[in-house]
């Protein structure tokens, strides 16, 4: 069936959103806020549609020549100044379904909307008895060769034709082991840093592989397996913006409680802008909590390096609520995976006196679930949207909340 519809907005995730005469959302990929569109409709619920774009009637002045794109870019067919006032309305969206009065909202764009990845992470496929390497489509998710990726650093881009011959010799070359096992790896990661240059694995990382990242002037250790922020000019703003918070309010509440703390970004640059205030009376301290071992061993080493003294622990967040000292003179700091806090965290935090806590996300959703067991205990101060993965649904939210 083929209905005409106007798009009133574009929902978090990129797909357009209309309506139907009889008052059901339809979601379109591919169609954007103001565009009158003629849509397929290929999926149908009780309270909503599916839809495939058909025909643009009326398209967006936002509109422009998509140019090269991979999967993902969903934003890539309008401009960079349409997405970003798209992805603040999405958050603004979000923010006010926790708290209905005015969140003081910054919008922090990238100064490269492309070739700002620094690791991307390619698949490969057999197709017609040939091989391809790149990401995969939604919802196929068919492989779709990628030989120059716009999204990618150019440092990446300028080894990706050498790094595909290696791939591909490795699926079709040599003893049959060194084939199997180079098709059950499946997917290939590419990571650029300065220091290291290009490296690059097919399925797990070779073992002990650490690379040096550069973030706010320090420079890091990250596991080959660890995460880290893709987008480095980003990633500095960001950090930036959370050692800028800290810093604000550090007088009353200086210890730094990190969860999820990764290798240490968060606190020990916060506890480094710092250094030279403590004092007989001020002694500040840092606990970070993450669940991957390589991940604290990498925070321990950085904290050497940059001569902090801070405990980092390798325990569940979630498993160790009971051993955790948080009190009414702690910074607490959440950057949590894409699922957000386990659901012990948030309802054991809310009971806790930290003034202050500051939540970094990569999924607006998932924030907007935890922020809401928080509110009975906390407010919004400020929210910050940055946009680290630009031309794609994704973004950073930093959200500071204080206690009511």
């Amino acid at each position: 069936m083929t209905v005409e519809i106007e798009i009133q907005k574009n929902v978090y995730g990129g797909d357009g959103l209309g309506r139907l005469g009889d008052g059901r959302v339809v979601f379109v990929p591919g169609a954007f806020a103001g565009e009158r569109v003629r849509v397929e409709l290929v999926e149908q619920k009780k309270r909503y549609v599916k839809a495939r774009l058909d025909e643009i009637v009326e398209a967006s002045p936002d509109r422009q020549p998509a140019g090269l794109t991979v999967p993902g870019m969903v934003y890539a067919p309008i401009s960079y100044a349409a997405e970003m006032r798209l992805k603040q309305d999405q958050l603004e969206n979000f923010l006010w379904k926790v708290q209905p009065s005015l969140v003081p909202l910054d919008v922090v764009p990238a100064a490269m909307p492309l070739n700002y990845r620094n690791k991307a992470v390619y698949h490969t496929e057999k197709r017609k008895g040939q091989w391809v390497l790149g990401y995969r489509a939604e919802p196929s998710h068919e492989v779709v060769d990628v030989e120059q990726d716009p999204l990618v650093c150019a440092e990446i881009n300028k080894a990706l034709p050498e790094i595909r011959r290696g791939v591909f010799a490795l699926l079709t070359r040599g003893a049959k082991a060194v084939r199997e096992s180079a098709k059950s790896a499946d997917n290939v990661t590419i990571r650029h840093t300065p220091i290291d240059g290009v490296k690059w694995w097919l399925g797990e990382p070779p073992f002990g592989l650490e690379l040096t990242e550069q973030t706010a002037g320090s420079k890091f250790r990250v596991s080959g397996d660890g995460f880290y922020q893709v987008n480095p000019a980003m990633g500095d703003k960001l950090v930036a913006a959370v050692r800028e918070a800290y810093l604000s309010g550090a007088q009353d509440a200086a210890h730094l409680l990190d969860l999820y703390c990764g290798v240490g970004v968060f606190g020990l640059t916060c506890f480094k802008a710092l250094q030279g205030a403590a004092s007989a009376d001020f002694q500040p301290r840092l606990v970070g909590i993450e669940s991957g071992r390589n991940a604290i061993a990498c925070a321990r080493r950085n904290a050497e390096s940059m001569g902090i003294k801070a405990n980092f622990f390798c325990e569940r967040v979630g498993g160790s609520l009971n051993r955790i000292k948080v009190g009414p003179h702690h910074t607490v700091i959440l950057d949590p995976p894409r699922g957000g806090l386990e659901p012990n965290v948030p309802s054991w935090l809310a009971k806790r006196g930290a003034p202050r806590v500051f939540y970094v996300s990569c999924d607006p959703a998932t924030l907007t679930r935890d922020l809401a067991a928080l509110m009975p205990q906390y407010r919004i101060e400020k929210a910050a949207l940055f946009d680290m993965f630009p031309r794609t649904a994704r973004f950073e939210t930093f959200v500071q909340l204080v206690r009511k």
